[in-house]
């Protein structure tokens, strides 16, 4: 006699099947078997298959079916599953429509289905809506439970009214609710996230003194909420008190602090918490490795993120398409495509199917490496395997030509995406404007806006922020001024990178009283001015020759919390300097780092050394010089280039020329003016053979006219080279007539040369160096 099947033995075939058509064929078979019936928990087992799958048709069809079948009032978890369902799937009018047929079939609603629906709500942003259904609940009587408390702490949360959130917990026992771990860590996350440290840390020990203690699940989501803040010290904090009462970490709780870390550039830590893993009796997942491999990546430690690939798969892990991509990615990023591609190479033997981000990721590390020709191949590669091309990939495709100056190509493809049913997106617009205004075609890019307008395509902050941008670079200011009045009709609004833009313009035109018109204009219309904002007002100032006002926003800069950078003191000092104010500059110059804690860069020092070398300060200039070396601030070309000109001008000929020989021992090409300089002032003190001795070192280091390298005879070129050096010299003007016949002398002399010759230091500019 064959055995009887039961409802829970279907039920449990159902939830083990993966295929939820395949179950659904299962489930509607066994109606054939003699005195079966399926019961409440048969449906609601099937139903929440098809709904987790996003079979909705079918799982509509079903819950019709229980309807019929099965006592409506009994119904409402099934249709708690259904409405979750969809809210898992983003369909939320569809989980709204089944809460609202509750009422239709008479099956009435509990708190239950309220607060299913209300989370629903709350997870997609629909704050209000979910506050209505609230209200509703009331209105019929029903009395919230402590998960209504939950939700609604949630809710209050995520829009930022953590204290509301408070006042909503301390209200739980009154309404006969006790309070429980996730209220509390919900309400300890809200005050965190608002920045709200303090009074976050003092509620969690208020939680745990109440003997309220969260298990792992619960903790790891308030930590994950920190960590995605950015506040993984303060996870790590609250994590050693919930240790001390027993509570064991996850694997899921190491994932986040490794996400956490990561996310700060702390790579060394998470490296070792990563490492830490088996020691706490646990086994690294996928999930881990990619978290690890995913920051490594982003910090541009690709060859380390691969290591951990190979690791991965050596203990018998097998990466998925996130783990092949990212790496492909990183490679790509870091422009060492060939690594990208021997790793998808070992991927596809391995079974990955490359997709359109592999792809995306390849074709823009070619278009990054100047690879063109390579980049088209592989897109035309994958158009021709039959993978239809989205506007994603498209887009890679269109920014890498505009980058390297192909707008015509790039127009050509936004036609032919047209074509292949793949219709461009505003961003594909935006890639072609701003590829037309950096080549100064902004007209053209102007013309392209209102063809995108025109095709139904709304232009965004960066559409006309990149147009503006351009017309003021070529300092159309009236037209830049147009357009931002024409932001508004679409429905866009200036924000600080329109306004920086029009400054800039407007400054670089000299229209100073328009810079501060604008900055007013600006503040009026409540966009926050940033440290680039505050640069160019101090440069326009500077420039109106007002000093001492560009000085006074200092003052309100500190008062607004904007941390003055670089470019702001480079700015202040050329100010001051330019006004002819040195001692003001040289103080301020000196105040720098002790008052404002921000470093000097060569650049800052380079202003200063030539304002001092303009003014024949040479001391001040020679003890600035001397301690760049100390401060870790390397003098550059430039540097050594003032140093030369203005010793050589102040006539300490000895000076300009140990600079001279040290810049070139540096490894940096002096100007042929800087070379000339020197050259006439060694001259004017009869020191021809050292301005030989340069000659001969000019062609030594190549700094030639380019006619020197057409002569093959390395025998003519040693005697011609020098000759045709001094010639060149004295055509540009960099050497005096005088200069010019002292050493066109010397370089014909070979007595000179003789002496010269015997202590190499023709061919060693080190030895040459100390010899003089």
């Amino acid at each position: 006699m064959r055995r009887a099947i039961l409802p829970k033995h279907v039920a449990a075939v159902v939830r083990y099947q993966k295929d939820p058509l395949r179950a659904l064929e299962i489930f509607n078979s066994v109606r054939n078997e003699d005195g079966f019936k399926h019961t409440l928990s048969t449906y609601k087992c099937m139903i929440e298959k098809l709904g987790f799958h996003g079979e909705f048709d079918a799982m509509e069809n079903l819950l019709a079916e229980a309807r019929s079948n099965i006592d409506i009032s009994s119904l409402e978890g099934v249709y708690i599953g259904a409405m979750r369902s969809y809210g898992r799937k983003g369909k939320i009018q569809e989980a709204i429509n089944v809460f609202e047929r509750m009422d239709f079939y008479s099956c009435d609603p509990s708190v239950q289905s309220y607060n299913a629906v209300m989370n629903i709500l709350i997870g997609t942003g629909y704050f209000n809506q979910a506050h209505k259904v609230y209200l509703r609940m009331r209105d019929k009587g029903i009395a919230p439970d402590v998960y209504t408390f939950t939700i609604r702490i949630k809710s209050f949360c995520r829009t930022g009214r953590p204290h509301a959130a408070l006042r909503l917990l301390r209200n739980m026992t009154s309404q006969g609710c006790d309070h429980n771990a996730v209220a509390y860590c919900t309400v300890v996350g809200g005050f965190y996230v608002e920045n709200y440290r303090r009074e976050a840390y003092e509620l969690f020990h208020e939680m745990l003194s109440l003997d309220i203690h969260p298990d792992i699940t619960i903790f790891n989501k308030l930590i994950h909420i920190l960590c995605k803040n950015g506040e993984v010290q303060e996870s790590e904090k609250l994590f050693a008190n919930v240790l001390k009462r027993g509570s064991s970490p996850n694997l899921f709780t190491f994932n986040i602090f490794i996400q956490g870390l990561c996310r700060k550039g702390a790579l060394v830590e998470a490296v070792k918490l990563f490492e830490s893993v088996t020691t706490e009796g646990l086994t690294a997942d996928v999930v881990t490795y990619n978290t690890l491999i995913g920051g490594l990546c982003k910090n541009s430690r690709v060859v380390e993120a691969e290591s951990y690939l190979r690791k991965m798969v050596n203990f018998g892990l097998e990466p998925d398409d996130y783990t092949y991509n990212t790496v492909i990615n990183g490679y790509c990023k870091v422009g060492l495509t060939e690594s990208a591609n021997k790793i998808l190479n070992e991927a596809v033997f391995k079974g990955f199917v490359p997709d359109q981000f592999t792809y995306c990721s390849l074709i823009s590390g070619f278009f990054q490496d100047g690879d063109v020709g390579r980049a088209m191949a592989l897109f035309n590669k994958v158009s021709r395997r039959g993978m239809k091309s989205n506007v994603v990939l498209y887009n890679s495709v269109i920014k890498g030509l505009t980058r390297n100056g192909l707008i015509m190509e790039a127009l050509d493809l936004m036609t032919e995406m047209s074509e292949n049913g793949c219709s461009p997106d505003i961003w594909t617009y935006n890639l072609v404007i701003n590829g037309l205004c950096k080549m100064g075609c902004v007209s053209d890019a102007y013309g392209l806006m209102d063809d995108a307008i025109a095709r139904g395509y709304i232009p965004d902050n960066f559409t006309f922020n990149t147009l503006v941008d351009g017309f003021c670079k070529q300092l159309k200011l009236n037209s830049a001024i147009e357009l931002m009045e024409r932001m508004c009709s679409h429905g866009v609004f200036p924000d600080v990178i329109t306004y920086n833009s029009l400054l800039n313009g407007l400054c670089k035109a000299s229209k100073f009283e328009d810079v501060m018109e604008t900055f007013n204009t600006m503040i009026v219309k409540q966009c926050i001015p940033n440290i680039i904002t505050y640069n160019i007002l101090i440069e326009s100032l500077c420039k109106a020759r007002k000093v001492k006002e560009a000085l006074d926003l200092l003052e309100k800069m500190e008062t607004k919390g904007i941390a003055l950078d670089i470019v702001t003191i480079g700015t202040l000092i050329n100010g001051l300097c330019d006004h002819g104010e040195l001692d003001d500059a040289y103080k301020f110059f000196r105040e720098v780092e002790e008052h404002y804690k921000v470093s000097h860069t060569t650049a800052t020092y380079n202003i200063m050394i030539t304002a001092f070398l303009g003014k024949l300060k040479l001391d001040l200039a020679g003890k600035l010089f001397h301690e760049m070396s100390v401060k870790d601030c390397l003098p550059d070309s430039y540097t050594y280039r003032v140093m030369i000109d203005g010793f050589s001008k102040a006539g300490d000929v000895d000076s300009g020329y140990k600079f001279l020989l040290e810049k070139i021992e540096k490894g940096f090409i002096p100007t042929l003016a800087s070379l000339g300089r020197v050259m006439n002032c060694l001259c004017m003190k009869h020191r021809v053979q050292e301005a030989v001795r340069v000659i001969h070192l000019m062609v030594l280091k190549g700094i030639v006219p380019e006619v020197v390298s057409t002569i093959l005879d390395a025998d003519k070129k040693e005697v011609a080279a020098p000759k045709i050096v001094v010639e060149d010299l004295l055509k540009k003007s960099h050497i005096t007539y005088y200069t010019y016949e002292l050493i066109h002398e010397g370089v014909r002399d070979k007595k000179m040369l003789k002496k010269m010759l015997p202590s190499r230091s023709l061919r060693d500019p080190k030895k040459m160096s100390s010899s003089v």
